[in-house]
């Protein structure tokens, strides 16, 4: 498979090699493009691109670094980067599917509704503060959904 298209059951993307190994709730499988170029189509998929979701976020959040993205909005599909989304090793982990995440020696676990687990080299500070950008993200965004909706 060549493209790939981020949607509500996608968990994770992990890089590996020039592939990504797309996590999904009922499958696992390979997709010959790397996350970042994921990121990237599946933002323009839903009618924006990759920079202009990050510099919505970034004004959103007032910060420029480690940027969680809202994918797609009216479904609230927002992904967040465990590294620099520059940097090739870097894993996108879908915010919505989460339901639990902790230390286990030196890899974070991260543990996905459907009962899935995710292992990664990170620690628990860096992948809570992700936890955290994303989740006010996706507040501010539903608040300002609201808000518009009630002004119709």
């Amino acid at each position: 498979m060549d493209k790939y298209e981020i949607n509500n059951k996608t968990l994770a993307l992990k890089p590996k090699e020039d592939k990504t190994t797309v996590y999904e709730e009922d499958r696992i499988f390979t997709v010959n493009s790397t996350p970042h170029r994921i990121m990237e189509d599946s933002c323009t998929y839903y009618g924006s691109t990759l920079e202009g979701r990050k510099m919505g976020a970034s004004r959103i959040l007032n910060m420029s670094y480690k940027l969680p993205i809202m994918v797609e909005d009216s479904n609230n599909i927002i992904f967040f980067p465990t590294k620099s989304s520059r940097k090739k090793e870097c894993i996108w982990i879908s915010l919505n599917n989460i339901k639990d995440y902790y230390q286990e020696n030196d890899n974070m676990v991260v543990v996905f509704y459907n009962g899935k687990k995710l292992k990664i080299k990170e620690s628990y500070k860096i992948i809570d503060g992700q936890i955290l950008k994303a989740t006010r993200l996706g507040c501010v965004m539903q608040e300002r959904i609201k808000k518009n909706t009630k002004k119709s």
